[in-house]
């Protein structure tokens, strides 16, 4: 592939839907008031990198995201379709134990990673995601050899590419965390991945929040 991009992929800010543990998959939601100020600390955190390109999924809560640190980079996100969250059928609106309670066949094959399943009314696969996700990871290694990428996406993206960086089956428990608006550092170097850092948050870290405010 010749030189080596390296990525900062970023899971959007907060929601009102994270913060009720509510599973959103597709459901258009929007920041809160907590994500606004954690995509605007991400910014910060990212201003003066020599960042070559600005991806991210075309819903609400990455755009937005996505938008504020674009302008810390002076740079306008280029909209993504192919990295949204993935699509969890009659989950979505229902909170975790919600999903569990009222569909508890169906919350089973969800809980232990089969695969195949995607969960009724349209749910996405796991296999059908990372065929979405994965070649779309590396087509953007390919656009940019030598340079460094941030991509705003999705916990759900970011699961999926945990695993296919780590050449991890998908069925893997997962031993890794996925916070709103953290870093992931990765590179796509010679005929592999590499996973730099994940799920770094020092720019979140208590105090951060009260500077922002104050700033």
């Amino acid at each position: 592939m010749g030189a080596a991009t390296r990525f900062c992929l970023v899971r959007h800010g907060e929601t009102p839907w994270n913060a009720e543990r509510r599973i959103q998959g597709q459901t258009d939601i929007g920041l809160s008031d907590t994500g606004q100020a954690q995509a605007a600390l991400a910014g910060r955190a990212l201003a003066g990198q020599p960042v070559a390109a600005l991806y991210s999924s075309d819903l609400t809560r990455a755009r937005s995201t996505a938008e504020r640190i674009g302008a810390c980079l002076g740079l306008a996100p280029v909209l993504a379709p192919q990295f949204r969250e993935r699509r969890y059928g009659i989950f979505e609106g229902l909170t975790y134990d919600e999903a569990r309670a009222q569909h508890p066949e169906a919350y089973r094959a969800f809980e232990i990673r089969d695969p195949a399943y995607g969960v009724p009314g349209g749910g996405e696969s796991l296999v059908q995601m990372r065929a979405r996700v994965a070649p779309a990871l590396e087509a953007l290694a390919q656009a940019h050899p030598g340079g460094l990428v941030v991509l705003v996406t999705h916990g759900g993206v970011l699961d999926i590419l945990n695993r296919y960086l780590r050449a991890l089956p998908l069925e893997a428990p997962r031993d890794f965390q996925i916070p709103n608006a953290g870093f992931n550092w990765v590179r796509r170097e010679g005929e592999g991945w590499v996973v730099e850092a994940w799920a770094c948050t020092e720019h979140l870290q208590p105090g951060s929040l009260d500077e922002l405010a104050n700033a």
